[in-house]
């Protein structure tokens, strides 16, 4: 324990040294990598907060108190630190440049929607001609319904304030939403059965700001509950929306995985549509949007787990439901070769332009 304690005090203590160093250079890209090296998914802080669970319950209390401590301080020097660079920048930039008020005024171009709403609603529609119902859900969720009624254990990593995102005080158990499940339990607890409803929205999650993570992005879920539903109905559905978004030639399975809130429990892939499969086969050919696995993970779904649908009152002896939920922003990258999800948040009106031109 005491070889831990110092662990975690030493690793605060440098983190800090390499903000500061970060600074001294005037270095904005050093601070990023110093950034994701001490306080990104793969620091040793993060690591030593999964070994927890080896611990017993008073160690576990204690040190994981501390571990947050020293992530809490090490996240505000990191801010502190962009924001002292930032203002340098800020400051040599207006020193630099010289503006002309003679020049003549340009006409701004029109607006364009963003891709990501235009994409919401292609997939309700599809749902809609189906019979489904949209439904919607506040964003700052109760704790209940967002983990205890979905199955999620006390001690479940996703509660961890390194993930979730906690609404002071924290005394009255309310967050972000994390996912747009709780919607899902709403409707099972307000709407007479059978029920078929999509849920579209923003999720926050304490994310890395990179190509490839939001701290907020966007998901849509799907949840059914009648009498007699089975794998088979939730893999059509699948099936009916992946053709849908992307093609009639699209092909998706299903592998094995594990949800709280439903059991059986899969993730959805599809079969990269660039190299259709065949980098997996023939190594010599790499290919960058699978990585040469040949599937693309799209998604998470499986049947409704029997505790999920006791917690809003519906006899499981009767019915029976299956859930499924996807990124949209992924959705999106998916179906136009986006790179880089930090397009989606810049506000770059040629980003949503050039999207929408190749849009389906």
């Amino acid at each position: 324990m005491e070889e831990m304690d110092a662990a975690v005090t030493s690793e605060v203590d440098r983190g800090k040294a390499a903000v500061q160093q970060a600074v001294t250079m005037g270095s904005l890209e050093t601070l990023i990598s110093e950034r994701n090296r001490y306080i990104g998914k793969a620091a040793r802080l993060r690591t030593l907060q999964r070994q927890l669970g080896q611990l017993t319950p008073d160690e576990r209390r204690r040190l994981g108190g501390i571990i947050q401590q020293g992530l809490a301080q090490l996240t505000q020097a990191f801010e502190q630190g962009e924001q002292t660079l930032e203002r340098a920048a800020l400051e040599a930039r207006l020193l630099a440049e010289t503006v002309d008020v003679t020049l003549p005024v340009t006409q701004h171009p029109m607006g364009a929607r963003h891709p990501i709403s235009v994409l919401i609603e292609q997939m309700c529609d599809v749902f809609i001609a189906m019979g489904w119902q949209v439904a919607e859900g506040p964003e700052a969720e109760a704790e209940w319904l967002n983990f205890d009624a979905l199955n999620f254990s006390s001690d479940h990593p996703a509660r961890f304030m390194s993930d979730t995102l906690f609404i002071d005080p924290a005394s009255e158990h309310r967050i972000m939403r994390t996912h747009t499940s709780p919607v899902q339990m709403r409707t099972l607890l307000t709407n007479d059965l059978p029920v078929y409803v999509v849920a579209p929205g923003k999720v926050y999650r304490a994310d890395e700001y990179d190509a490839t993570h939001l701290p907020v992005f966007h998901q849509l879920e799907g949840l059914a509950v009648d009498k007699g539903l089975s794998l088979a109905d939730l893999k059509g559905t699948l099936d009916h929306l992946a053709k849908s978004m992307f093609g009639a030639e699209i092909v998706t399975r299903l592998r094995p995985h594990f949800f709280p809130f439903t059991e059986p429990s899969a993730e959805i892939d599809l079969l990269c549509f660039v190299c259709h499969g065949q980098s997996a086969e023939d190594p010599s050919h790499p290919c960058r949007t699978c990585h040469s696995e040949g599937w693309i993970e799209w998604g998470g779904c499986g049947v409704v787990n029997p505790r999920v649908l006791q917690a809003a009152g519906v006899d499981s002896s009767q019915y029976s439901g299956f859930a499924f939920g996807m990124g949209i922003d992924r959705t999106v990258m998916f179906r136009n070769n986006a790179s880089n999800l930090r397009d989606f948040v810049e506000g770059d009106i040629r980003f949503s332009r050039e999207l929408q031109g190749v849009a389906r």
